[in-house]
């Protein structure tokens, strides 16, 4: 397996929400056929194998997501939930959701699409209502729109993640001021 889906936000849910990337600028969607998606799935941890996804899989895991982040967003943002998105969630946990058995070689988790989209909304469900609300924070990097769980001692962590935003956004800090400083003479 050649993963290709990053893993940075402490929770599912998070991270799931997160596959629509720059969604204030370029808008980069991650699940943009069904394999990707089920890949998803397994490299997430969530299951170890999923039946072949559809598109209307795709569109199915689409609007949970969509859901996801407006509800993620509004418990960051201390606003209501929107109905509509509550109802998605709601509807999509109500599925049975991948069970996993104990095998010979220890734990292994097969799944429907559903079931792996069910298991994905109540990781929505508990993280929205549990103790780790006050510890969501959006990345510092304005074109990135991950929220994270911040652990941090004194929750001072500014990225999603240091390789795929903190880097970019120190480095380019740094360009700025070696540019703007003026070179000085050797003599």
């Amino acid at each position: 397996m050649n993963p290709q889906h990053v893993f940075v936000c402490g929770n599912p849910a998070l991270d799931f929400a997160a596959t629509l990337r720059a969604r204030r600028t370029a808008r980069f969607e991650m699940f943009a056929a069904p394999d990707r998606l089920a890949a998803w799935y397994v490299e997430s941890g969530i299951v170890d194998a999923v039946s072949p996804c559809r598109e209307a899989d795709v569109a199915a895991a689409q609007a949970v997501r969509e859901a996801l982040y407006r509800l993620i967003t509004a418990r960051r943002l201390e606003e209501e939930y929107d109905d509509e998105a509550l109802a998605v969630v709601n509807e999509a946990a109500r599925v049975a959701p991948a069970a996993p058995r104990l095998t010979r070689s220890g734990r292994w988790t097969a799944a429907t699409p559903q079931e792996a989209l069910s298991t994905v909304a109540r990781y929505g469900v508990e993280l929205l209502s549990g103790p780790d609300v006050p510890l969501l924070k959006e990345c510092g990097n304005p074109e990135c729109t991950r929220t994270y769980i911040d652990r941090s001692r004194g929750m001072r962590r500014q990225w999603c993640g240091m390789e795929s935003c903190g880097n970019k956004i120190k480095a380019a800090a740094y360009r700025a001021r070696k540019k703007s400083t003026p070179a000085t003479a050797s003599g």
